[in-house]
């Protein structure tokens, strides 16, 4: 799929070094980016990670480790 995009141009010039440096396409660099920006953000893909580590940890957790956890989460806003 083909796009255009308008970006400041610092930003287009730090690209073009990133992508020579790194032996990429702009396009490559650009499609990466952009894969990696929705990955980071998607709600199911942070909470899926977290899982994975909080199924990682196990039941064995101190107590009081996990009490001061629940509290945390309760805490925060979703």
């Amino acid at each position: 799929m083909r796009t255009v995009i308008s970006i400041p141009d610092e930003v287009f010039k730090e690209a073009e070094r990133h992508a020579r440096h790194a032996n990429k396409t702009r396009s490559g660099l650009y499609s990466e980016a952009i894969a990696e920006y929705l990955a980071r953000h998607a709600p199911d893909a942070v909470t899926e990670a977290m899982n994975k580590v909080c199924a990682g940890i196990g039941e064995d957790a101190d107590p009081f480790v996990r009490a001061a956890g629940r509290r945390t989460l309760k805490r925060a806003s979703w």
